[in-house]
């Protein structure tokens, strides 16, 4: 109804393109000046035997009731949150992972004392143990991996897709409009349009864009596109200080550069890093394992990254990704006044 008070009109179904502007959308044929491709995405291919036995992030959303015996396929955010959410429900959860660290794109050093979280919440957490096939036996399901040089198996209920996302866009017969992609999405300029038609632009997942794969970054991008649809390209999307959770329990969150990537650009910074699960913060509500990681510039003061576990880090992440948007320095958080007491009041002792 929104749509069509402004005058849009929805066309349902998958799209391929059949020339450079023209797309075929279910039984619809359309051409237009310009398209944005915003097609987000969807659980990438495993290729393995039984693949399509698999459960996925919406598919689990949308149960009515939860099993008993629930095995996570892969360590990333659907993987750690979905697991504690299931674990409190009362479902015996296990997590394969085949790499020798999951949730790779946060500190490893917090990413650690989340995994002793998870575990001593009952979670069964493997890692290096890849998935190399999954068989329905019934009303259950039997998931075959590797541990090494030795072969296990795993007797369940279900089994979730948590492997990862890809862009889908796979279908779209881009190659007829002559849209360059690579496995990230679409290539786009500065402005998020196709490197390759200038009639196409692309956001979100659907755009190797090298923003962060979250909605809000998807939503951003979506008015920067529409902003040059309608005005030219003028606005580029501002991916800096862009913040990222995983909303476990406890919370894991992180916005700037990691350590090694600051030491790969060649930065001169020092590290600021303890365990927090002695604060007050923490003790108050009873959470075992906290902690913090703050990297700032030498010289400059300039805040680098900040990466936190713990009673609301998912909220006091946004202080610093602010402080790194808009360029202030740790001293400027030092010697702010915060409310007390809140978790935001342990920033001061952060930097």
């Amino acid at each position: 109804m929104g749509y069509d008070k402004a005058g849009i009109a929805a066309f349902h179904g998958r799209t391929s393109f059949l020339d450079q502007t023209t797309l075929k959308v279910g039984d619809d044929t359309l051409t237009a000046q310009f398209v944005h491709i915003a097609a987000g995405a969807k659980p990438a291919t495993l290729g393995i035997p039984g693949e399509e036995h698999l459960t996925t992030s919406d598919q689990f959303l949308e149960m009515e009731q939860l099993p008993k015996r629930i095995v996570f396929v892969g360590g990333g955010y659907i993987a750690f949150e979905f697991a504690h959410i299931a674990a409190r429900a009362g479902a015996g959860v296990q997590i394969l992972h085949r790499g020798a660290s999951p949730l790779e794109g946060f500190d490893p050093d917090l990413v650690d004392r989340l995994v002793q979280a998870t575990r001593d919440l009952g979670i069964d957490l493997r890692l290096n143990t890849a998935v190399g096939s999954v068989e329905k036996d019934g009303d259950r399901f039997v998931v075959n991996a590797s541990v090494e040089k030795s072969k296990q198996s795993f007797e369940v209920d279900m089994v979730v897709h948590s492997a990862g996302r890809v862009p889908d866009i796979d279908d779209m017969t881009l190659e007829k409009a002559g849209v360059a992609r690579d496995k990230r999405g679409v290539l786009v300029n500065e402005y998020l349009q196709s490197v390759s038609n200038p009639a196409i632009y692309a956001a979100g997942d659907a755009a190797a864009s090298g923003g962060l794969p979250l909605t809000p970054v998807a939503s951003m991008e979506g008015h920067v596109v529409a902003s040059n649809l309608l005005k030219g390209n003028h606005r580029q999307p501002n991916h800096g200080g862009v913040p990222t959770v995983v909303f476990t329990l406890p919370p894991l969150s992180s916005v700037g550069l990691r350590e090694e990537e600051a030491r790969k650009q060649g930065l001169k910074f020092t590290v600021k890093n303890e365990d927090t699960s002695g604060w007050y913060s923490s003790r108050r509500v009873g959470m075992k394992y906290s902690g913090f990681k703050t990297l700032v510039e030498e010289g400059s003061g300039r805040i680098l990254g900040a990466h936190l576990l713990g009673p609301d880090a998912d909220e006091v992440i946004n202080i610093f990704a602010l402080a790194i948007r808009l360029g202030l320095k740790a001293e400027d958080l030092k010697t702010m006044i915060y409310a007390y007491p809140t978790s935001a009041s342990d920033i001061s002792y952060m930097v």
